[in-house]
């Protein structure tokens, strides 16, 4: 059942405060967490800070892990790898009542688990977690039994923040993880992946969540030319955004606050994508089948009979493409 409490009452203020600190009290300045506004994405990051939507995506992921039940994603490290430090931020996110893009980002999560978890059914070995951020399914892994070596991808400055986050939650690096630092628009991920380990010669399910939307499409399109050259029985899932026209009026509002809001962080989106053409796009990278998930389908499968009208909006889609 949901809780019975608001989002904005006095008890689930208390509430979020005592998931991130065990029950005490915090009172956090706010922008504890995310970056200072007005800050460019490349300076913070070669200054050696972290992504700020990197750090927004936990942040919604743990929020969906204390207010929403039942979860689309059981994440028991979501609340716990973003520490004390967030809990103004998660107080916020609460606050915002964004509760279609909260969905959104349990959605994409759970989704690419689901058909990892397909992949390493029919033998896939590694995983590889392009735009890592806050992500924690390396430090659960459900497949390390089957021996699923799982590579995290990211700009090298949000790594060391990721594993300072780590160290300071009691969270142990696992022996089937390796770290590649990737800047996906100036370094070369094939290289970088072999560093780490990776086996070029064995098929791979690739995810790239809440990054595309970031990049550009020359830097989307290399990407997914990358995966489409391994070997057959690879797979990435990745989501994308549908150009502004094809949004209903709300929508379109909704869309360009959140536009707004990460463009004044330095973190602008640049690419959007029709589903049909990037779908012919990725067919004509080389992968052998295309599934868009669409909010209908989504709502309709992972969803449906809530009591709490949690359901994720019009805007994004997610893709799964077949080597």
């Amino acid at each position: 059942m949901a809780f019975p409490i608001s989002v904005t009452s006095p008890g689930r203020r208390r509430l979020l405060r005592g998931a991130l600190a065990g029950g005490a009290g915090l009172a956090l300045p706010a922008g504890t967490l995310f970056a200072v506004p007005g800050a460019r994405a490349a300076e913070r990051l070669a200054g050696g800070a972290a992504s700020a939507t990197a750090q927004g995506a936990a942040v919604l992921r743990a929020l969906h892990q204390v207010i929403d039940y039942p979860r689309i994603l059981d994440d028991p490290l979501a609340v716990p790898i973003i520490g004390p430090e967030g809990a103004a931020a998660l107080q916020a996110a609460a606050d915002r009542r964004a509760h279609g893009l909260r969905a959104f980002v349990a959605l994409r999560s759970r989704y690419a688990e689901d058909r990892l978890a397909a992949a390493v059914a029919r033998g896939v070995g590694q995983y590889v977690v392009l735009g890592a951020g806050l992500d924690t399914f390396a430090y659960r892994n459900p497949h390390r039994e089957h021996g699923l070596r799982v590579f995290e991808v990211d700009h090298p400055a949000t790594q060391r923040w990721k594993r300072a986050r780590l160290q300071a939650a009691g969270i142990f690096l696992p022996p089937w993880l390796a770290y590649a630092p990737v800047d996906f628009e100036t370094r070369s991920l094939a290289g970088e992946l072999r560093r780490a380990g990776f086996d070029a010669a064995a098929p791979a399910f690739f995810s790239l969540l809440g990054v595309a939307i970031y990049l550009t499409e020359p830097a989307v399109m290399g990407t997914m030319r990358f995966v489409a050259a391994c070997v057959p029985g690879s797979e990435v899932v990745f989501e994308f955004a549908l150009p502004a026209a094809r949004l209903a009026a709300a929508a379109r509002v909704a869309r360009e606050r959140s536009m707004a809001r990460v463009a004044a962080l330095g973190e602008p989106w640049l690419t959007f994508f029709e589903p049909d053409a990037l779908a012919g796009k990725l067919l004509d990278a080389g992968f052998r089948e295309v599934e868009v998930l669409g909010p209908e389908s989504a709502n309709l499968d992972y969803f449906s009979g809530r009591v709490d009208g949690l359901r994720v909006g019009e805007s994004g889609r997610i893709a799964a493409a077949l080597v």
